[in-house]
């Protein structure tokens, strides 16, 4: 019995705690599962699919090395970037280039130059018969493209919407030169017609199967690779920029730096995801590339989750493999369906599927995820 005034301690019940304990492990187990079952099934199927569906997953998966990019870029350095495809575009045609030249008889030009009336291979394009030199520039090209643009930007302080509108007017513009240089680039056609890639035939019988397990691969170690970095100090800085970041800046970081290092990894990521996709393809033009693969690319990841690696490159092979279907079956209405799923993801899941699926995993079912910070300008804008 207690006496007035004195203080009463609860002892807390041992097997509560044990509980507790088994309660978040089974938690793990559950969260360690899904992503070993669906490595699982991507693993096998090169024995399971066919040809076109295992062609169709190879390519959606070399889409989601950008989606992991853009996960970077927008869901942890909070950079709404609307201009992906322009590092796409660069991976994808220093690739090109490359086939394009092996597939051309030594000593002739391109088709494409050859009926725009050009009597000599450019400068820019001689290089590129080297295939090292292509691959080095399928990540040089996108990674030094988004440090220039990135340090102009991010040097004067330039956040929020106004990102957005430059990045998507650099993009356009990127396009727009594309199509209109016919003797250069094969302008709106692209490039295409590729027959062999250091050494293999991309038209042999065993070629799509082996491209597919080299996608995997690199996109294994994307993720692997990427993961790290964001959970080295580099990516809490990244957070702590995203959050607030005249904070950061008060404490002695300076945002400007980072959040280019942040836009270099995205573009790099997006240019390796442009050449795998090129190749996977067998062609390259400026409308794969544009505006529209640039929203796209946004609304898949927003889908996934913006903030999670995984959700960022399952929304993005889930949106892609749902679009090869619907836009099939229903051409006209794909358009609405992708849009009105982008307002149902911003008004009640605003961190995506991934963040639905990691509060019912830690047992906050029933529980709305509270929204990413947003920028001022955002804000004023929204």
């Amino acid at each position: 019995m207690e006496t007035q005034g004195s203080v009463s301690h609860t002892v807390p019940r041992p097997g509560r705690s044990v509980r507790a304990q088994s309660v978040k492990a089974a938690h793990l187990g559950k969260a360690a599962l899904w992503p070993t079952l669906v490595v699982l099934a991507l693993l096998l199927a090169p024995f399971v699919l066919a040809s076109y569906p295992l062609a169709l997953l190879g390519r959606v998966l070399a889409l989601a090395i950008a989606a992991l990019g853009a996960s970077v870029v927008w869901g942890r350095a909070g950079i709404l970037s609307l201009g992906q495809g322009l590092f796409f575009g660069l991976g994808g045609y220093a690739l090109a280039m490359h086939l394009k030249l092996a597939a051309t008889p030594k000593g002739e030009l391109p088709d494409f130059m050859v009926y725009s009336g050009i009597n000599k291979l450019p400068w820019f394009w001689q290089p590129f018969h080297s295939a090292p030199f292509a691959l080095l520039m399928v990540v040089v090209l996108p990674g030094l493209a988004a440090y220039l643009i990135g340090w102009l930007m991010f040097r004067r302080r330039i956040t929020g919407v106004f990102v957005s509108i430059i990045t998507q007017a650099l993009v356009l513009a990127f396009v727009t030169w594309l199509g209109g240089a016919q003797g250069l680039t094969s302008g709106s056609n692209g490039i295409t017609d590729f027959q062999t890639f250091m050494g293999l035939n991309l038209r042999g019988p065993d070629f799509s199967r082996e491209l597919y397990w080299a996608t995997l691969l690199i996109l294994g170690v994307s993720f692997a690779g990427t993961a790290w970095v964001l959970n080295t100090p580099f990516g809490s800085l990244l957070t702590a920029i995203r959050d607030n970041e005249n904070r950061s800046r008060f404490l002695g970081y300076n945002p400007a730096a980072f959040k280019v290092a942040a836009f270099v990894l995205g573009g790099v990521l997006s240019g390796l995801s442009g050449a795998l996709y090129t190749l996977h393809l067998g062609t390259i033009s400026p409308a794969m590339i544009g505006v529209a693969f640039s929203i796209e690319l946004v609304v898949w990841v927003a889908l996934g989750g913006r903030a999670s690696l995984w959700g960022a490159a399952g929304g993005m092979v889930l949106g892609q493999l749902a679009k090869d279907r619907i836009s099939s079956a229903a051409p006209e209405a794909w358009l609405y369906i992708m849009g009105a799923l982008f307002v149902l993801v911003v008004m009640y899941l605003p961190e995506g599927v991934a963040g639905l699926l990691k509060s019912r995993l830690s047992g906050g079912a029933g529980r709305r995820p509270a929204p990413l910070p947003m920028h001022p300008e955002v804000k004023d804008a929204v």
